[in-house]
């Protein structure tokens, strides 16, 4: 699958057959209350492993354990402590060097580094002008209602017999987001969680559902485009969709909420 640029809601790390992850390694020793650069390079979840590990460095950018100008741990030690594929951290890499966090370096003194300048400006929270507590409790609040919803659209789709005109739709749906274009995508994207809810045949369900893509939307519109969190996005909608299609009410709702956790992943990292 090609890559393209385009931006989604949700996703995931590489394909399947990335490396296997290298074995974690110890922690540097650190004194008194004084708190470590690795201390929130912790294990990645493998069904989200490039979100998580976005997430996990943007936070300790942006909470001051690794500070501007500084060095990240060497590729192999750093995707030991994350328990991720050296791929998938080089892509997470990556993306934050695109998006300004992150420059490399090469040479004899080179290697990775937090960027002397941050980004001038954070995203857009949930909520601005409202204190950091308020705008967590609004971010949680969307991401809670989202997994709600939709986890339970998704188990409900696959447990209703479908026509064979909304099989088709379905289909064609995650066809439509699978060759999006970046300006397409969001629209592709939300048309296909909005049919899911059309599907199961509970009107009711239909606005719920929208309103929480408006305000999913609206704070992914606030992060930069990662384009490895868009194609294994593919891969989860594929998964989602054909849960639905044979009928698999577990399996649809276990796709529908990993698939929402890695939005969660890259939302936390750049909000929280």
């Amino acid at each position: 699958m090609a890559n393209r640029e385009r931006g989604d809601d949700a996703g995931g790390g590489p394909a399947p057959s990335a490396p296997e992850p290298t074995k974690p390694t110890a922690p540097p020793e650190v004194a008194g209350d004084v708190l470590r650069p690795g201390l929130l390079l912790t294990p990645a979840r493998p069904a989200n492993a490039f979100e998580e590990t976005v997430q996990r460095l943007l936070q300790s950018i942006r909470l001051g354990l690794i500070g501007p100008g500084e060095q990240l741990p060497p590729e192999r030690e750093l995707a030991g402590m994350l328990e991720v594929s050296r791929d998938t951290l080089r892509e997470a890499i990556g993306s934050l060097g695109e998006a300004g966090w992150i420059v490399s370096r090469r040479g004899r003194y080179g290697g990775t580094f937090v960027s002397d300048e941050l980004p001038a400006t954070s995203p857009a929270a949930p909520g601005d002008g409202a204190d950091a507590a308020t705008r967590a409790i609004r971010l949680e609040d969307t991401l809670a209602l989202r997994a709600v919803i939709e986890v339970g659209a998704a188990r409900r789709a696959a447990e209703s017999e479908l026509a064979a005109i909304d099989r088709e739709r379905l289909w064609q749906a995650y066809e439509e987001c699978r060759v999006a274009t970046s300006a397409q995508y969001r629209m592709a994207d939300s048309r296909l969680h909005l049919l899911i809810a059309e599907v199961l045949g509970a009107p009711s369900v239909i606005p719920l559902v929208a309103d929480v893509r408006m305000r999913i939307n609206e704070l992914l519109d606030g992060i930069p485009l990662l384009t490895p969190n868009i194609v294994h996005s593919d891969e989860q909608h594929r998964a989602i969709v054909g849960a639905i299609l044979r009928g698999s009410p577990d399996e649809a709702a276990s796709a529908m909420a990993e698939h929402l956790e890695g939005t969660e992943a890259l939302l936390r990292g750049f909000f929280a």
